[in-house]
């Protein structure tokens, strides 16, 4: 399984996104967001915990760069910020609604990596970005 090529990894990640709002939905109904979610990063610690150690990839802390700390530390802080205002979303409204709305990062990726990582888009996959913006909003729309 860990010969996938990156597109197997990103589908496997698109399915567990959306289970993750199914059962997500579920699991807030008769508890706090945010305690929700912390439940949810236990787990996730757990597991990946359970998974960096059985398969010996641990690496030692002193070999880890300061920027890389920096931008992972922000990074965690922005998923965290993104997992708590998802709940919280849960919480008030219909998965699939919510769903689509916070897949909206798809085209704020797009831009962010043009502008910021110098990544380049073509007009086909622009088209793309914007086919995606307009059917997250037009799926979050009701009736």
């Amino acid at each position: 399984m860990t010969m996938l090529p990156w597109q197997g990894w990103a589908l496997l990640s698109a399915v567990f996104a959306a289970l993750t709002a199914i059962f997500g939905k579920v699991g807030v109904e008769a508890i706090n967001s945010d305690f929700a979610t912390f439940i949810r990063t236990i787990v996730i610690l757990f597991v990946l915990g359970t998974i960096v150690l059985a398969t010996q990839q641990f690496q030692s802390l002193n070999g880890v760069s300061g920027r890389t700390y920096l931008f992972l530390a922000l990074s965690g802080l922005a998923a965290g910020a993104s997992w708590i205002c998802y709940y919280r979303a849960l919480k008030l409204g219909d998965a699939a609604r919510v769903a689509p709305i916070d897949k909206m990062s798809v085209v704020l990726v797009a831009v962010f990596g043009v502008a910021f990582l110098g990544e380049r888009l073509s007009a086909r996959n622009w088209a793309g970005v914007a086919l995606i913006a307009v059917g997250a909003v037009l799926v979050a729309l009701k009736r």
